[in-house]
């Protein structure tokens, strides 16, 4: 009986310190976990609201056709997104694995968003051509002028429609800091660059020739780590960490870019925006002990 007794205060010492040990760890942890939550519910939002979107420019895409095929083609992908949405909208927010397969999604919806509008864009151009040859003849008429009139308005209505397809995307983005060993490290007081490497998807909508791409980095603070240089942004201007000229072609384009550290850096997450083309088109976050 002595020795049943003995091994219960044992265990319930062990219990003791295991609670302490917990209740010590969980104050550490609290905040990274407060974080990498809003972080979850601002990346399911942002989501949603791209998703909505998608769905509001294929309502939109079938009052501008006339092709019954097409229009019911338009429909069928306008359910497929809104189902998509509605998915989204139940996932807890603290689901991460399911909020970002969903993000993956986003991709390809806009490669088929794109293909439907090069596919429109095609048939209006086709008539345009139609409409200059019936110019050029005698027999014009009123009716083919209200009919070139009609084109006119619907070409200027999918030029939006356009912009959102040839908009660039970065994917595989990674950033990462290196010590003065150009070693990867996690410890801010160690850190003597940021390394942001990512790829310019293809996308053959999209306008090649030279392209400037401008990378934010931003602190756990809410500073942006700048030498003073500032890009143009939705009516605004945003000051950038780096600036960088390509030559874009369509096809994929791999990018890594530099920050030399010149500052006392503070642990916490830290976030790296990628501009281009007067548009946010990819962003990472990253954390420093």
């Amino acid at each position: 009986m002595i020795w049943g007794g003995s091994v219960a205060a044992l265990i319930v010492v062990v219990l003791l310190v295991f609670l302490i040990w917990k209740t010590a760890k969980a104050g550490t942890d609290k905040q990274m976990m407060k974080e990498y939550q809003e972080l979850l519910e601002v990346t399911k939002q942002e989501t949603e609201n791209e998703y909505e979107d998608f769905v509001r420019q294929y309502q939109e895409l079938q009052t501008q056709v006339t092709n019954d095929s097409l229009v019911a083609q338009l429909e069928l992908e306008q359910k497929r997104t809104q189902a998509l949405l509605e998915e989204l909208q139940r996932t807890k927010d603290t689901d991460a694995a399911e909020i970002l397969r969903l993000k993956k999604e986003l991709a390809t919806l806009r490669e088929i968003l794109r293909n439907y509008v090069m596919q429109i864009d095609s048939l209006n151009s086709v008539n345009q051509v139609l409409t200059a040859e019936n110019q050029n003849l005698k027999q014009e008429n009123q009716q083919a002028n209200e009919h070139i009139s009609s084109l006119r308005t619907e070409r200027e209505s999918l030029s939006n429609k356009v912009t959102i397809a040839a908009q660039l995307d970065a994917n595989n983005i990674r950033a990462i800091a290196l010590n003065k060993k150009t070693k990867q490290t996690s410890k801010a007081k160690d850190a003597k660059k940021f390394q942001i490497s990512f790829n310019i998807a293809r996308n053959v909508t999209a306008e090649t020739g030279m392209k400037t791409i401008y990378v934010v980095i931003t602190t756990p603070t809410g500073n942006v780590l700048s030498q003073g240089g500032t890009f143009p942004y939705e009516n605004r201007t945003l000051k950038y960490s780096i600036r960088k000229d390509i030559e874009y072609s369509g096809e994929e384009y791999g990018v890594t870019v530099y920050w030399d550290v010149n500052e006392t850096l503070s642990g916490g997450n830290y976030r790296a925006d990628i501009f281009a083309d007067g548009q946010n088109i990819g962003n990472c976050t990253f954390a420093l002990d």
